[in-house]
């Protein structure tokens, strides 16, 4: 995406946000807050017009997102890893399943699985 278009989506996706963060205090009753309606146009006007502006802005979102993705990667990685995998492994073992045929049987002559159906030849693969 040419950065034009990047600084424009980042300006409207920020006039966004701080559109509903202003507008949020007339969920309860109370006052706009002035504040953030007023950041919400700026945003919107240097979107609308492709301002070189929002660009140190943009960089610092990319670079925040970057350095969080860093951090949590690892941290969803590691709760999918002991929240899913580690039970589901558990009670595999527990019920002495194997599920890949990785015991070793002394009594068995080959490993090798006959197929049933025939594949015919490789010639015409495709």
């Amino acid at each position: 995406m040419k950065l034009q278009n990047s600084n424009k989506s980042f300006g409207l996706l920020f006039f966004i946000i701080f559109l509903i963060i202003g507008l949020w205090p007339l969920k309860n009753g109370d006052n706009l807050n002035v504040y953030f309606i007023v950041i919400s146009g700026i945003f919107l006007i240097l979107g609308l017009i492709n301002s070189r502006l929002l660009s140190p802005l943009h960089k610092i979102w990319i670079k925040l997102g970057e350095i969080l993705g860093v951090i949590i990667s690892p941290i969803i990685m590691f709760m999918v890893y002991f929240i899913v995998l580690t039970p589901v492994s558990l009670i595999v073992r527990l019920f002495g399943k194997d599920l890949l045929n990785l015991k070793f049987l002394k009594k068995k002559e080959s490993y090798w699985i006959k197929r049933k159906k025939n594949l015919g030849t490789m010639n015409n693969q495709f």
